[in-house]
């Protein structure tokens, strides 16, 4: 294990931001985590985990030890008639993991197709698309304690899974790095057809009995059509979480704004805050590098020189907004450092 110093973030977060690592090293075993891990220690830094740094805004130079987790390889643990239990290391690429799934013929994560990031942060945000969310496929983690270095096993009921939300986002931030998810998918596809434009896509494919490809396919071709690359445009995929409001209040702004979509929910009514930021006009509008995608009003964008602070600033114009027209508070999905 090697411990780099004064190392630029820019290649290894989505946003494509140019802040500094106080220190930088990969750990691709648990060996190396461990290492790393005692490492701060000594040094009495601080740690960063990054995987694939796609749900990151970097506002800041990093005062930390930021460790590059590239723990890999997929095994099948335990199978029965209609299942397998599949552990994935916490570095895998997620949609490299979709692809072999689909590839073995084993359902359940074809919804989830194209959503960036690494296996590992996937049950720390309880990723979810079309859907489908981790908690559906999820067996358990297996997750090393930042002080101790021992390793402790999570089902689901132990990882609190909410809204893009987990107990590593609450009670235990901060506190384990996940190494391993232990996934339960299916031989025999249950598809969800009915979210989002699938359907749609399929129809228009020409296809009337789908294969885990096509599903696959058609949510890439949904995901590509209006979410832009991180290759060519620096952005994070969805940057504020869909707010769940009560139902009062739904249907007062329903009254005001028919075309407002809702997604009934056991805590209110889900609604999409794509359309709370399009209505408030924010929609394609840009400010000097930064802005908000033209095709997506959910997914904040860097167009190459722009900065955290100034994508941060237009985060919070875009909250006031919202809150001034609809008296809707919208919540970041992405982590500011």
């Amino acid at each position: 294990m090697k411990i780099q110093e004064n190392i630029s973030l820019k290649p290894f977060t989505t946003f494509g931001i140019d802040k500094k690592a106080k220190f930088f090293t990969r750990a691709s075993t648990l060996v190396e985590l461990k290492s790393a891990l005692i490492a701060a220690k000594e040094k009495e830094s601080s740690v960063l985990i990054l995987g694939g740094g796609s749900n990151i805004l970097l506002t800041q130079d990093v005062e930390s030890l930021v460790i590059k987790l590239e723990i890999k390889g997929i095994q099948v643990i335990k199978e029965d008639a209609e299942h397998l239990w599949v552990e994935v290391g916490a570095g895998e690429v997620w949609h490299d993991l979709v692809l072999h799934s689909i590839a073995q013929n084993w359902a359940g994560l074809e919804n989830l197709s194209l959503i960036p990031g690494t296996v590992g942060a996937s049950p720390m945000q309880n990723i979810g698309a079309y859907g489908v969310e981790i908690k559906d496929v999820f067996h358990s983690l297996q997750a090393m304690h930042r002080d101790t270095l021992e390793i402790h096993s999570f089902d689901a009921d132990a990882c609190q899974f909410g809204y893009r939300e987990s107990v590593f986002k609450q009670s235990l931030k901060n506190q384990y790095v996940i190494t391993s998810v232990t996934f339960r998918l299916s031989k025999t596809p249950a598809f969800r057809l009915d979210y989002g434009a699938i359907q749609e896509v399929l129809q228009a494919n020409g296809v009337q009995h789908p294969t885990l490809r096509e599903v696959s396919d058609a949510v890439i071709q949904i995901r590509q059509s209006k979410l832009p690359d991180p290759k060519e445009i620096g952005n994070a995929g969805s940057f504020f979480k869909n707010p769940t409001i009560p139902n009062s209040q739904y249907e007062q702004l329903k009254a005001q704004y028919p075309t407002l979509p809702g997604y009934p929910s056991s805590e209110g009514v889900k609604v999409a805050a794509g359309w709370l930021i399009e209505q408030a006009g924010w929609k394609g509008k840009r400010i000097g590098e930064v802005g908000v995608h033209a095709k997506q009003a959910l997914v904040l964008v860097n167009y190459g020189e722009g900065t955290g602070e100034e994508i941060r600033s237009l985060s919070e114009q875009i909250q006031a907004s919202v809150m001034e027209k609809f008296g809707i508070q919208l919540q970041a999905e992405v982590n500011f450092i």
